[in-house]
């Protein structure tokens, strides 16, 4: 399973990369401190995929941690990118690790 998740991460980074919107500089320590559901106020969903989920995920998975299950990032997807072409190249990563996260 741990194969499946690093492979589902890297289709993600790949997706905001192939689409430009990895970012080469960081958000501010303040923006990325914001303890809102996602850095809502502080941060657009893709920073927050990028600067927040993608690290925690790798951390994770480096530390041979417990992964979290049962987690649902891609509704607040759907509803923050509703609008642009590279919704799906993005959410489908991710309906992929919640669908293998999912708790049985």
């Amino acid at each position: 399973m741990k194969t499946q998740v690093k492979q589902h991460l890297t289709d993600l980074e790949i997706a905001l990369r192939v689409h430009n919107l990895w970012e080469a500089t960081p958000p501010s320590a303040e923006a990325l401190a914001n303890d809102e559901p996602f850095c809502v106020s502080t941060l657009s969903a893709t920073q927050w995929l990028q600067w927040i989920f993608l690290p925690r995920m790798h951390a994770l998975l480096e530390a041979n941690a417990e992964l979290p299950r049962n987690f649902a990032i891609s509704p607040y997807l759907e509803e923050a990118l509703k609008d642009l072409d590279y919704l799906q190249a993005l959410n489908a990563p991710l309906v992929k690790l919640e669908t293998l996260l999912k708790s049985e």
